[in-house]
């Protein structure tokens, strides 16, 4: 069987083929300016200000870009290390091995009706978690929490007679594709909309319809595989390498159950107590999803539903609270990150916490914790090397001052074209412009504000022209060995990016072609909102 690179020597060759692109590309700059959006203030560039500057080309450079890649990214890094130490206490409860267990056994039941045995329990369940991530993915761009869903996801699928490959579709393929379809997301469609000068979250019913069918095609792929893999579990890429997921996760039997003991009774009411303090600090909770908002009193409805769930818990077993922990931490992961805004700082600390009640809720010292948390985060190390690593491949093109230099080479090449050919155009630039910068955020401000006044010229709505940047930041991010969410993910479910590259690269064409034939519309027909 052909050997295929250590992912860290594929991006290393990035790195190494930057370099020698900042020999190559004229150096050059635009003037950038501030921009309030109302919600925060963000950089943009300043169209037909960008001039050459003096050539940095970066030698010795390669080698200290790893460095300054940490020093770019330390909120992911730092994300993934306090994830594996979470995780690996959570494993030890085998809280989630009795979860799957528990929901394989009810699975089993069902298909004693017909119509669901027809359609096939397992599927139902793709189907929905897909749905439900791909929705989170479109309102609220979730990304770097399907990291943490990943510790998740692939054990379940693994033990549902599926790959790691699936399990990492349930989470982050779904995301990818709600992402990109991007209805009410505030980070790249609300600012890229701004700058535009246009309605925020307007022409929501016509990006409605693309979220749907983009999600229904990649939804639709991702079943055909995992009915692939299950009828023939050694037709998977990663069968080889999923060994590690069948020998540690893969449940055949009920784990066994512990009793409760003293710490995890403690552990509940230190819990439900600082629950109802949030409650009565904040007893409504203001939430907003794109331009519907209302109060909720979202806190108290928790710390309302933690008492009886957690009991019950309690009375089963050990391991059923710790997996209840875990589902009130996802809730409240959402939850916070709707009506408070949370970012990576916030979920860690949640996670964190997690951890440390997971621990106590096994009867562990502090210093059993301590070691337990240390050990996680050594297994997942190489997740965080390998994000400081691919963030090097954007230090090397900033400091070598040609990132500027490409995006002035679109608005060039793009400028005098038909409607369509230029929409096409802008579409093609946004998804490469994926493989230098994964931030929609930062996308966003540095290539609408060319983007609108290319529309302007050519007498384009910058509705179809926001349409095509938000479609084009999404699809390839799925593939992008620079994505520090990518790489993330596909650490923790330990897939090799060369055979993540092989599986996914189909998938992402079919998006990528289908976004395309989802723009026209926006120029040959009349859209609400358009």
């Amino acid at each position: 069987m052909k050997k295929f690179p250590h992912t860290y020597v594929l991006i290393f060759v990035l790195i190494l083929l930057a370099a020698i692109a900042t020999w190559l590309v004229p150096a050059g700059e635009y003037s950038r300016k501030i921009l309030d959006t109302g919600t925060s203030k963000t950089t943009v560039i300043e169209t037909g200000s960008y001039r050459q500057v003096d050539q940095q080309p970066q030698t010795w450079q390669i080698f200290s870009s790893f460095y300054k890649g940490f020093v770019r990214s330390p909120k992911i890094i730092v994300f993934i290390l306090i994830l594996g130490g979470a995780f690996w206490l959570l494993n030890e409860s085998k809280a989630i091995d009795s979860g799957v267990y528990s929901f394989l056994k009810r699975s089993k039941k069902l298909e004693k009706y017909s119509l669901l045995r027809k359609i096939g329990v397992h599927n139902i369940l793709i189907i929905s978690v897909m749905l439900m991530f791909s929705f989170f993915g479109a309102v609220f761009g979730m990304a770097e929490e399907t990291i943490a869903f990943t510790a998740i996801f692939v054990p379940l699928a693994i033990s549902m007679g599926y790959d790691s490959i699936v399990g990492v579709c349930m989470c982050f393929i779904g995301a990818g594709i709600g992402f990109a379809g991007c209805m009410l997301n505030p980070f790249t469609l609300g600012i890229a909309q701004e700058i535009a000068g246009i309605p925020m979250f307007s022409g929501i019913e016509y990006r409605f319809v693309i979220w749907l069918i983009v999600s229904f095609v990649g939804i639709s792929y991702v079943l055909r595989y995992a009915a692939k893999v299950k009828k023939n579990p050694k037709s998977s890429v990663v069968y080889e390498d999923d060994e590690y997921w069948r020998s540690h996760h893969m449940i055949q039997s009920e784990p066994p159950r512990t009793k409760a003991g003293k710490g995890a009774w403690i552990v509940f009411i230190a819990l439900q107590a600082a629950m109802l303090v949030a409650a009565l600090y904040h007893p409504l909770n203001y939430i907003k999803i794109g331009n519907f908002a209302f109060n909720a009193p979202m806190l108290p409805v928790f710390a309302l539903l933690f008492f009886p769930t957690s009991y019950i818990a309690l009375k089963k077993s050990m391991e059923f609270f710790t997996l209840n922990i875990l589902f009130f931490t996802i809730l409240f992961l959402i939850g916070g990150v709707i009506a408070f805004g949370w970012g990576l700082l916030e979920i860690a600390a949640l996670f964190f916490a997690m951890a440390m009640a997971s621990g106590f809720t096994m009867g562990m010292d502090p210093s059993t914790i301590s070691k337990m948390f240390i050990a996680g985060a050594r297994d997942i190390l190489s997740a965080a090397l390998v994000v400081g690593l691919a963030g090097g491949i954007i230090v090397i093109l900033e400091d070598g001052k040609i990132i500027d230099t490409f995006l002035n080479a679109v608005s060039r090449s793009i400028e005098g074209s038909s409607q369509i050919t230029s929409l096409s155009l802008m579409y093609v630039f946004q998804s490469a412009l994926n493989m230098i910068i994964t931030s929609g955020t930062a996308k966003a401000a540095l290539i609408m504000p060319i983007l609108k006044d290319i529309s302007n010229m050519i007498h384009l709505s910058q509705q179809a022209t926001v349409t095509a940047f938000h479609i084009g930041d999404g699809f390839t991010n799925l593939i992008v060995p620079t994505s520090g969410v990518l790489i993330g993910v596909l650490e923790v479910a330990k897939i090799p990016f060369s055979k993540w590259f092989s599986w996914a690269w189909k998938l992402v064409l079919i998006l990528v072609i289908l976004g395309w034939l989802l723009l026209i519309p926006t120029v040959t027909m009349s859209l609400s909102g358009f």
